[in-house]
């Protein structure tokens, strides 16, 4: 494959005749979301615990930008390493170049600019940060999201099963098309969950992945399954 759908560049193959393509997905959550920063401002909260947009943009330009910090974002023990970088650029870009260069793209050096990447790793990453500044908003609304976007999603949201993977029950996410998938009570915690019942939780697929990454108070879903069950889960925490 000469160029990914959703590459770094956004353009894809075009159609002969026809100019550029239109982008894909994930593309178009990238420039999205660019924009929702822009319009926002740098002081703007968002639904990402403790960072307001400049923090934000911050973040996606140094995950891009910066390979030596990236395992801090998924490694406690070296987290404070990211959280350095990440300071330190707040303090050094200014907010719009900030922006800027999360828009255009991953540099060329960077792991994201390789063929596919793009699409694998950023789909989810674009979408929830987007709603961490849409939702942060008082006035607020759900947004439509295109079926290619909901298929991105839904082929990612495997990662819940790492964020959940210390909860003590058994969880089932399901789509209104009745699309499922098991996320949580497999190995050793799982089975020792066993005993304590499982939880269907029921929404469009947007709403499933902000719930399963921690945005539980903004997302809309629905919880069904055994009365004990539901009141664990809801009183345990986990985020990413």
């Amino acid at each position: 494959m000469n160029m990914p759908e959703d590459g770094p560049s956004g353009s894809g193959p075009a159609a002969s005749g026809s100019g550029p393509a239109e982008p894909g997905p994930v593309r178009r959550e990238r420039l999205l979301l660019a924009a929702a920063l822009a319009e926002a401002g740098p002081d703007a909260a968002t639904k990402c615990a403790g960072w307001d947009a400049r923090d934000l943009a911050a973040h996606l330009v140094v995950r891009e930008g910066r390979p030596d910090a990236a395992p801090g974002m998924v490694l406690s023990p070296l987290s404070f390493y990211t959280e350095r970088v990440q300071r330190r650029t707040v303090r050094a870009v200014p907010f719009d170049r900030l922006v800027e260069r999360f828009r255009q793209g991953p540099p060329k050096f960077s792991p994201y600019a390789l063929p596919g990447v793009d699409k694998i790793a950023n789909g989810v990453e674009f979408f929830v940060h987007h709603e961490d500044v849409l939702r942060a908003r008082p006035e607020w609304r759900p947004r439509d999201i295109s079926p290619e976007l909901g298929e991105v999603l839904w082929r990612r949201i495997k990662i819940a099963r790492f964020v959940l993977r210390k909860v003590q029950v058994e969880v089932t996410l399901v789509q209104p098309d009745g699309r499922s998938l098991r996320v949580s009570g497999r190995g050793p915690a799982g089975r020792r969950a066993g005993a304590r019942g499982a939880v269907r939780v029921h929404g469009p697929v947007g709403e499933l992945v902000l719930w399963a990454l921690g945005r539980r108070d903004v997302a809309d879903v629905r919880l069904t399954g055994d009365t004990d069950a539901v009141k664990t889960l809801t009183e345990t925490g986990w985020s990413l």
